[in-house]
């Protein structure tokens, strides 16, 4: 006894140095390695059940716990019986004697631990452990207790860890499912009677403030048609909801959180009662109780306010378990009617949070409201569409417009903006619903409209209006404009986009209403057009208020010294016009969104609404650029200068796109030859060309190029080229002396110019395309933008110009950047644009081609160059011709020797491994170009990969280059099939009689060899593309089934597959490696079962051969997938158990 106190308070002694500040890390570990070793020891367990029960130190309650959590579930198979059985005894008799005094963190601990134990021995030696759990929660002491141990055992055997068998995983979960009925029968009369205790606060309640909504009893076929009245028991959710003592409290918060873990996993049934639904909706109602909150807040005591807290958390429970049923997709008919019960039920309590005609008194109850309660009901709505609308609403009598109607409410009166944010995403999921409806019912489409159009025209308005400064200022001023998220956008950009999307969705189902609810103008006099319902009367001239401001600043504008200034200046006037600009803003944004839906089949339907819309973008785009509102002056230039900017920049996009309607009506115009048309054309390019300018701000700068890259690729006119204002842009880009732009709008302006006169127009015959003096054209632009790039070829006279190497690099990227993006713009465009382009470029191509060997040892300039080649490989390789290919590819492999290789990957970082990355892919592009052309490369470009770049890399941690190397070697197999396997016409026919004859038999050997050691190595990313082109070159060559493979890789391949499973290395990829394995096994699942399996399970060590023979019993021989991939998974996860059961028996143990 004397040695057990004493080894207590070395104990105590250890912990506390342990964890006191000063104890030095070293110290740490060695306190550590000392615990471990006691740990370690045979019959540590007895001294950590005197610790438990007579110290009252946390750090040595929890290690002793720990001792016995690693002794059960690491050690348990070699624990003598005897010992078992005390343990067995001796826990649970600890935690009913001090479950009380003990700290809730150990006694969770403790509980976890006894839960172990009937993980590994319940039923068969340990067969009252649910018994003793079921009796705990029964007795009125003990039943906290009771529920703590239930929830445990629900987490631990209802989905168990890896460490045990699927056999007994498999019976844990049928032991339980025995239990459930008996389970939630003892849940129900625990919450029932804590809620009737309470109740019963007088014979006749106090009339609710709700009494008014109370129904009659309705029997449950009328459910339905009075889904959205009061439910059959809204008597009893009119009483007023009971104050709780602390114990009932926390009580029922554990009986709901068992519920919520019960319901995520067992399947919906007759079990879960109707009685149980009603009652645990009558704990949802706490979550939306304001009153109890309200008061607890009055009375101001501390423990008011906590009591308040968990009433509010007891909703949020309930709302948890009620979203645990929601979430099952798969409803049994049977439990149809429950289902019903449910959304009646919270549609109720919906009814209750939203009851109110003052928008400020609804706005204001959600947020008194609990946060999680809110996240809760919201994720409730989320489930009711996405799953379970499809269900509901084929019942003619669901009132689902109503159900719109509470949802509207609920939505817009959300506190908060992710609130916001989540109810749209509920609004974007019902309307994508009745798109696809519609689409698959095309014949009820007017009725399904008919039935919807009120509630789709009131979000419409609502969704605009709440983008709007003019409506939704404090709001909207508390979005966050700079911060970028993931995405790369601001709160405010991601508001306005989702807001758009839905404006969208609405718009494609009730176009007309989306369309004059933001455009269409009628302004003259108080008249309103018949066609125009009375809500666009109020919705519209938003948008034509905030375009007249912005056309009416031109009267404010007066000249200064300086310049131009905006002569506005009262702060009141600046605040009113910085709302208008930002709301025009968000509106032009929406115009442009809706622009889709006016071209296709309703073109003509549709064409005199978008015509409006187009000439006014156009009206405003030049005024902008007219009256060079961007370069004003203005009272307040942090705030107005960059709003007008905006609205600028906005208009140009917005008419942007509109660059397919364009291009449809251009081909109209073409049969019509309509001046209309032209004039369109040749306004917006008045009102772009003043933009394109270094002394224009980059937004604005990049939103005219844009808007003239659209121009020129989409809309295509004849005649822009001889527009002046697109001529005076040539000459400004061709003009040497002129600054350069910005290199991204340089770029975008020569795609613009050069695709004026590479693409064919619309509509004309091929005589009539005029290419021979287009081509004259394209040459002298390309000269002219590449003049001082050619300038740097060496030549005979001059070797090389001697310019500092800075200038020059500047130079190259300037140039290539713009020829690259000429190049990628044209490569899926007909032949005689690329043939035109080629011509032009050539001179420059080859001046790269000399270059290139000079600055092989400078990355940055190598990348840019492998980047021009790279797209011209893929553009351009036709118009090349062989030749020249054939000295480009000749010149890269010659330069790549596996000296510069190595310098590249190891020394010169991301740069160099980019660059190499680059060379790959231009020859991924040679090895799968068809016919016999570039055949001759493939030896030396597989001997580049096997020989040079793979020893390099092979054994390197960092995935750079590998990605693109094994992307090459599969192309070279996927494409040139023949090199390695010729098939012969009476192969094909005799089949399975004459073996395909092998070629380059040692090449293929090394390429499979590296993507088998591919496997081996952690790079998740790298597996999951190696795996899917093994699997690629099965289903289109028959990989596996070749002769070499079948017989000398085959079950290399599965072995490795296997190996990896069972070390859980890439564990996210589990089901893509079953099915690899199958498909490899397949070709010969004799083999597999008679001499591949039992070899495998020879060779696994720390498994003795009675479990080997169980392993090999269990792996029943089916040859369907399914079947087969879950005999795979038993055989790794038995396999992993056993090794698991071997390594915790103490040394020297005897199995037999």
């Amino acid at each position: 006894m004397a040695s057990e106190e004493a080894s207590l308070r070395a104990l105590e002694s250890l912990m506390t140095e342990f964890f006191h500040d000063c104890t030095t890390n070293e110290r740490k570990r060695e306190i550590e390695e000392l615990l471990d070793n006691f740990a370690q020891q045979i019959g540590a367990w007895r001294l950590c059940l005197y610790f438990l029960s007579s110290t009252r130190n946390d750090y040595v309650m929890m290690y002793s716990l720990t001792v016995f959590e690693n002794l059960i579930n690491k050690m348990w198979l070699g624990v003598p019986s005897q010992d078992k059985m005390e343990i067995r005894s001796c826990l649970p008799k600890l935690l009913l004697a001090h479950h009380k005094t003990l700290p809730y963190f150990i006694r969770n601990k403790l509980c976890k631990v006894i839960v172990d134990i009937g993980r590994q021995d319940w039923p068969m030696f340990y067969h009252d452990f649910f018994t003793n759990i079921l009796q705990l929660i029964q007795s009125p002491v003990t039943t906290p207790l009771g529920l703590i141990m239930l929830k445990t055992t629900s987490e631990e055997l209802a989905c168990p860890r890896e460490d045990l068998s699927v056999a007994r995983k498999e019976e844990l979960r049928k032991l339980l499912l025995d239990q459930v009925q008996t389970v939630l029968g003892l849940l129900t009369g625990i919450l029932e009677t804590v809620w009737d205790k309470h109740s019963v606060t007088a014979a006749t309640p106090p009339p609710s403030p709700t009494s008014g909504e109370s129904g009659t009893v309705c029997p449950p076929r009328d459910l339905l048609s009075n889904l959205l009245q009061s439910p059959s028991s809204a008597k009893l959710l009119n009483q007023p909801i009971p104050i709780l003592d602390a114990e009932s409290e926390y009580m029922c918060s554990l009986a709901l959180e068992c519920l919520a873990h019960l319901f995520s996993w067992i399947p919906l049934s007759a079990s879960i009662t109707p009685s149980l639904l009603t009652t645990i909706f009558h704990f949802a109602r706490f979550g939306c109780d304001i009153r109890a909150r309200k008061m607890a807040s009055v009375n101001g005591s501390s423990q008011n306010c906590v009591l308040g807290q968990e009433r509010g958390r007891l909703g949020v429970l309930a709302m948890s378990c009620i979203n645990e049923l929601m979430s099952k997709n798969c409803v049994p008919m049977e439990f149809e009617e429950y289902l019903l019960r449910m959304f009646q039920q919270t549609f109720y309590l919906l009814q209750k949070i939203t009851k109110d005609n003052n928008a400020h008194t609804v706005k204001s109850r959600l947020e008194e409201l609990d946060e999680s309660y809110v996240e809760k009901f919201t994720d409730f709505l989320r489930l009711f569409v996405s799953v379970h609308l499809r269900r509901i609403e084929s019942y003619s009598q669901f009132p689902v417009v109503e159900f719109l109607t509470l949802l509207f409410k609920y939505t817009f009166h959300q506190p908060t903006h992710e609130g916001y944010f989540s109810c749209l995403d509920i609004w974007t999921l019902f309307l994508d619903y009745l798109t696809s409806k519609i689409k698959s019912r095309l014949g009820d489409k007017e009725a399904v409209l008919n039935r919807y159009e009120d509630a789709l025209v009131l979000l419409l308005t609502e969704v605009l209006n709440r983008i709007q400064f003019r409506y939704n200022q404090a709001q909207l001023e508390e979005l966050d404009d700079e911060t970028l998220d993931d995405d790369q956008q601001t709160e405010w950009q991601r508001y306005l986009r989702q807001s758009l999307e839905v404006v969208a969705k609405v718009m494609e189902l009730l176009p007309t209403h989306a369309f004059s609810t933001l455009v269409t103008h009628h302004r003259e006099g108080n008249q309103e057009p018949d066609s125009l319902p009375a809500h666009v009367a109020r919705v519209f001239p938003v948008l034509q208020d905030n375009l007249e401001v912005y056309l009416g600043l031109q009267q404010f504008i007066v000249t200064s010294g300086s310049g131009h200034r905006l002569n506005i200046t009262a702060e009141n006037d600046c605040r009113r016009l910085h709302c208008s600009l930002r709301d025009l803003s968000s509106l032009l944004q929406a115009v442009g969104r809706l622009a889709e839906y006016f071209i296709g089949d309703v073109f003509a339907a549709r064409f005199s609404d978008a015509l409006t819309v187009v000439e006014r973008l156009v009206k405003v785009t030049l005024y902008g650029s007219q009256i060079k509102l961007y370069n004003i002056e203005t009272a307040v230039p942090s705030v107005l200068k960059p709003d007008l900017i905006d609205v600028h920049a906005q208009s140009l996009a917005a008419l942007q796109a509109y660059s397919h309607w364009l291009a449809q009506y251009c081909s109209e115009a073409h049969r019509q030859n309509t001046q209309q048309f032209v004039t369109l054309v040749s306004t917006t390019m008045d009102a772009v060309t003043p933009l394109i300018s270094t002394k224009v701000q980059d937004k604005l700068l990049l939103s005219a190029c844009h808007l003239l890259v659209s121009l020129a690729t989409t809309v295509r006119p004849v005649f822009l080229i001889s527009i002046p204002a697109v001529q005076k842009v040539f000459n400004r880009i061709t003009d040497a002396s002129a600054q350069r732009l910005v290199d991204k709008a340089q770029v975008l302006v020569c795609r613009a110019l050069s695709n004026i006169l590479l693409l064919p127009w619309p509509n004309l015959p091929e005589n009539e395309q005029q290419w021979p003096v287009r081509s004259i054209n394209h040459a002298s632009l390309i000269s002219a933008l590449s003049r001082d790039y050619r300038d740097l070829k060496p030549s005979a006279a001059a070797p090389q110009r001697k310019m500092p190497l800075d200038d020059t690099k500047v130079i190259i990227h300037q140039t290539l950047s713009v020829l690259e993006d000429i190049v990628d713009s044209i490569s899926g465009e007909s032949t005689k644009s690329r043939q035109i382009c080629y011509q032009s470029l050539q001179e420059s191509v080859q001046v790269s081609l000399a270059l290139f060997p000079a600055f092989i040892h400078q990355s940055d300039v190598t990348d840019e160059m492998l980047s021009f080649f790279l797209t011209l490989f893929r553009g351009l390789r036709v118009q090349m011709g062989v030749p020249f290919t054939e000295q480009i590819i000749q010149t890269f492999l010659n330069m790549f020797t596996r000296e510069q290789l190595a310098e590249s990957i190891l020394h010169e970082g991301s740069t160099g491994c980019r660059v190499v990355e680059k060379f790959l892919k231009i020859l991924q592009v040679v090895v799968q170009e068809p016919g016999q052309v570039f055949k001759p490369f493939l030896p030396s470009i597989i001997s580049l990969c096997m020989e040079q770049v793979y020893p390099i890399i092979a054994e390197r941690p960092s995935p750079d280059v590998k990605a693109e190397l094994f992307e090459l070697l599969f192309r070279t197999l996927h494409h040139n099939w023949r090199y390695f396997f010729k098939s012969t016409v009476l192969a094909s026919v005799q089949r399975g009689i004459a073996e395909e004859q092998m070629e380059n038999e040692p090449q293929f050997s090394a390429i499979m060899q590296a993507f088998g050691q591919s496997f081996l190595q952690p790079d998740i990313h790298l597996f999951k593309q190696n795996l899917f082109y093994l699997e690629t070159l099965n289903t289109k060559q028959k990989l596996y089934h070749k002769k070499i493979f079948r017989t000398t890789m085959l079950f290399q391949f599965v072995n490795v597959l296997l190996q990896v499973l069972v070390h859980k290395s890439h564990d996210l990829l589990q089901e893509e490696i079953g099915i690899a394995i199958y498909n490899m096994a397949s070709v010969d699942f004799d083999g597999f079962f008679a001499a591949f399996l039992p070899e495998f399970l020879t060779s696994c060590d720390g498994v003795d051969a009675n479990q080997k023979n169980v392993l090999g019993r269990n792996f029943k021989m089916d040859r369907d997938l399914p079947s087969f991939t879950q005999n795979v998974h038993r055989l790794v996860n038995d396999l992993r158990y056993y090794r698991l059961c071997n390594d915790s028996l103490p040394p020297g143990t005897v199995k037999l």
